[in-house]
């Protein structure tokens, strides 16, 4: 395979650069989370259900980008912290719909501050303009690779 053909600098590759930036920002949220004693996919968690309460554990494992097994770990060990709530039967079919319980609220709360300094540091080298573009164009090429299907 000739150069051509290949992906050319890594330090060129926008997929080898978004991950390397994905893995420098999963790492700094780790270490902001520790002290807390929450990872990064409980805390993803407790910030998705803040915001759309009562989700499945299947809807609540897309929205964190983890498989179903892992969520159903997160979310038996969130619920044995107090921070989350799931009724013992499913009220309609077999999903148990998790909502915060107010611990969870305030360690949403205390996580939240952490993650936010940690994405301002991320975004120091913008400008407010060039923040919302990187959003913008982010967001875009998600759309991109998931509409082709």
């Amino acid at each position: 395979m000739e150069q051509s053909e290949g992906v050319g600098s890594l330090d060129q590759a926008v997929g080898y650069v978004l991950k390397r930036a994905a893995t420098a920002l999963r790492t700094a949220m780790d270490t902001a989370l520790r002290p807390l004693d929450l990872t990064v996919p409980q805390y993803s968690c407790l910030e998705v259900l803040s915001q759309r309460p009562g989700l499945s554990n299947a809807e609540l494992a897309r929205a964190v980008f983890v498989t179903r097994q892992s969520m159903n770990l997160v979310l038996r060990g969130l619920q044995d912290r107090g921070l989350v709530t799931r009724p013992a039967t499913a009220p309609q079919g077999r999903a148990l719909p998790s909502t915060l319980t107010p611990a969870g609220r305030a360690q949403l709360h205390a996580a939240s501050i952490v993650v936010k300094t940690v994405e301002k540091r991320m975004l120091e080298p913008f400008s407010v303009t060039h923040q919302d573009r990187l959003l913008h164009d982010l967001a875009a090429c998600a759309e991109a690779l998931a509409n082709e299907k």
